[in-house]
């Protein structure tokens, strides 16, 4: 038991990985400054949590009800629990500047085992989040695609079960939707291959794979990329709340709060799936110029920023459309629909391919820096920590996560996979707030360039606040984060226990 939850002292964190003739890091590159972290956190915020995920959080689904136009109040009530986090992440990016995120932190605070969990957890907040995102931005360009007259098959632009949820609806009679009228004929419609339909997401497989190549080539190129797509996305937004503002009707915001505070509290719960991103700059603390000061600024910069577009967007969206119209993958681009304004639908669509373009290339650069750590401190195999010769980036890591998402993209279903992974990031930051009390009564005396303020205020309201999120998600969503964890334990104690840098180094003095 003493050797699961042996620590990873802060010291020998960089130790490890620098030449001590040199005091050289020889792995990951310091090239970005404050406004690259910020921008990679902006980036990793505003995407599909507003472009898509907002709309069934407005209007409900089959398995929660919609929190309507006081889902501004359920962007306030995350922010605020994301500010909290923020706060502790901050304290530990400034101490232990390496890469990893909230694995590293829990390897130096709570053990080995927990840290092999929030690293395995934070695939679900990574690799599984980017799945959610590559579905949705197929919709938008699909949206995108049509209104030059271009349309794809609808058996090439859904998953499996979506399609089936929409044949299943258009037999029972009634009234349809048109997104489930499309689904429908993408069942009818599709290839047989062993008599089953061939149904799958060829949009959402082809950016994956795009944005995996430019993350192979560098994080120097991958940066800047992303700086010109935030830009574009702040401004598309821009137009967003312009134009929309001119168009709203007050009566569309009565009433507020159609399903009272439940309905808030579980919107809340889904939209967190829209602040996912400002511990993504973490995941870079590795290759920033002055991590000390600038990973803290970065993240409360860009939690700052986003948060007051959220709410003002969120209030022009339910302004110009009633609230219970918005479940669909592209709710802002419909909400201009709705009204007859395809042209301005259009420009929405373009923003949006855009915006979550920067978020799939944040997160896809995220996962292969944790599994990069985890390879270093050897509960990985050593391939997954190797670097490319040129562009010294870990390729590896990074073609095996892009073919990853790609293959689930194909064929994920969107709402279930936002769920979880909610669920997972929520979990991971409950754990870094921990860490943080933690590591303030084991070394209270190690210099800490920011620290979290009021700490013992701030910490714990962390993880009431993460810990209340959590449990207003569906049963089936804790059952699949329960398994996933199983699953990661066996993966553990096959090799990573066996293979741990920290304990055969223990076992070998």
């Amino acid at each position: 038991m003493s050797q699961l939850f042996r620590r990873k002292p802060i010291s020998e964190i960089r130790s490890d990985h620098v030449d001590p003739q040199t005091d050289v890091e020889p792995g990951l590159r310091r090239s970005l400054g404050v406004w690259q972290l910020t921008s990679l956190g902006i980036g990793a915020i505003i995407g599909a949590g507003i472009f898509s995920g907002a709309g069934t959080a407005i209007s409900g689904g089959p398995n929660h009800v919609g929190a309507g136009p006081g889902l501004v109040i359920s962007y306030v009530l995350v922010a605020i629990a994301c500010g909290f986090a923020a706060l502790c992440y901050a304290e530990f990016a400034s101490m232990i500047p390496q890469a990893g995120s909230a694995y590293t932190y829990a390897y130096a605070t709570l053990g080995e085992l927990v840290a092999w969990i929030i690293g395995w957890d934070l695939i679900i907040e990574y690799a599984v989040g980017n799945i959610a995102v590559a579905v949705s931005w197929s919709a938008y360009f699909v949206t995108l695609l049509e209104g030059f007259g271009i349309h794809l098959p609808a058996w090439l632009t859904t998953d499996p079960r979506t399609a089936s949820q929409g044949i299943a609806a258009v037999q029972a009679g009634g009234e349809v939707s048109a997104s489930m009228q499309q689904a429908a004929a993408a069942w009818t419609s599709a290839p047989q291959v062993l008599g089953f339909p061939l149904i799958f997401n060829l949009p959402a497989v082809m950016i994956v794979l795009l944005i995996t190549w430019v993350l192979v080539i560098g994080i120097r190129e991958s940066a800047w990329a992303n700086s010109v797509m935030v830009v574009l996305k702040l401004a598309i937004l821009l137009f967003f709340i312009t134009m929309g503002a001119f168009w709203v009707r007050p009566e569309n915001w009565t009433p507020f709060m159609p399903n009272g505070w439940n309905g808030v509290f579980v919107g809340a719960s889904l939209i967190f799936f829209a602040y996912i991103g400002f511990d993504a700059v973490s995941t870079a603390a590795e290759e920033a110029k002055n991590p000390q000061k600038d990973m803290p600024r970065a993240m409360m910069y860009s939690l700052l920023v986003t948060s007051l577009i959220y709410i003002v967007v969120t209030l022009v969206m339910t302004g110009l459309v009633p609230w219970s119209q918005h479940a669909t993958a592209d709710p802002l681009a419909q909400a201009f629909t709705e009204r007859g304004y395809n042209w301005a639908a259009g420009i929405i669509s373009f923003g949006a391919i855009i915006s979550m373009a920067s978020v799939l290339l944040v997160f896809q650069m995220g996962q292969p820096r944790i599994f990069f750590s985890m390879a270093r401190d050897g509960l990985l195999p050593q391939f997954a920590a190797k670097l490319h010769p040129r562009y010294r980036t870990p390729h590896v890591t990074t073609i095996i996560t892009g073919l990853f998402v790609a293959f689930f993209a194909a064929f994920a279903n969107i709402n279930e996979v936002i769920e979880l992974t909610n669920i997972g990031t929520l979990f991971a930051f409950v754990l870094v707030a921990v860490g943080v009390m933690v590591l303030r009564v084991r070394e209270p005396e190690r210099p800490r360039p920011f620290r979290t303020p009021a700490v013992w205020v701030v910490a714990p309201a962390a993880i009431l606040s993460c810990g209340f999120l959590m449990f207003q998600l569906p049963a089936i969503t804790w059952e699949r984060f329960a398994i996933w964890l199983a699953v990661g334990l066996v993966f553990y104690f096959l090799y990573g226990f066996g293979h741990s840098r920290l304990r055969n180094r223990a076992v070998g003095s």
